[in-house]
């Protein structure tokens, strides 16, 4: 916290995130974490789904819930409407139109896996991770055409509330 307490004296933009449905996760520390949010007041907060990774001890735990999910996506638009609030590729993986279901709960980013193909084994973060063989503008296109199937368009700045 001092870290992140420092980098905001200087002039950053903060942010933290949590995942839905960790291993030991209690509705106890879910309200603490909403709470964190609220006081603590980041510029971003993303949260997604827990899916577990075949490399880790919670290989064999089960993933977390889009719904639930989502739900606390709504629950952060209210407490910080202008929070950058990611509809994260997490969603995606465990439900084809995740992310659509992100947005249309209160978030309002989606990102685009801009690594280098070659390169993104080494940032797997969880099993079936998807967009892994989508050149950026591939993905960049292809998230285009989701948000216009709900309504909306992708808009691409900082996005960060001090420079809109």
């Amino acid at each position: 916290m001092r870290c992140l307490n420092d980098l905001r004296k200087i002039g950053y933009a903060v942010g933290c995130g949590f995942m839905v449905g960790s291993p030991g996760q209690t509705p106890e520390t879910l309200a603490k974490d909403l709470k964190f949010v609220e006081t603590f007041q980041p510029e971003m907060c993303g949260i997604g789904p827990f899916i577990p990774h075949h490399a880790t001890p919670f290989a064999g735990a089960p993933a977390g819930s889009v719904a639930l999910t989502c739900y606390l996506l709504s629950i952060l638009r209210l407490i910080r409407p202008t929070l950058l609030l990611p509809a994260t590729t997490a969603l995606g993986t465990l439900d084809p139109r995740g992310r659509e279901k992100g947005i249309l709960a209160g978030a309002n980013v989606v990102m685009p896996n801009l690594s280098p193909v070659g390169v993104r084994k080494k940032y797997e973060l969880y099993n079936g991770k998807i967009c892994t063989g989508e050149e950026a503008a591939e993905c960049r296109d292809c998230l285009d055409m989701r948000m216009k199937s709900i309504g909306y368009r992708v808009v691409i700045s900082r996005g960060d509330p001090k420079n809109e």
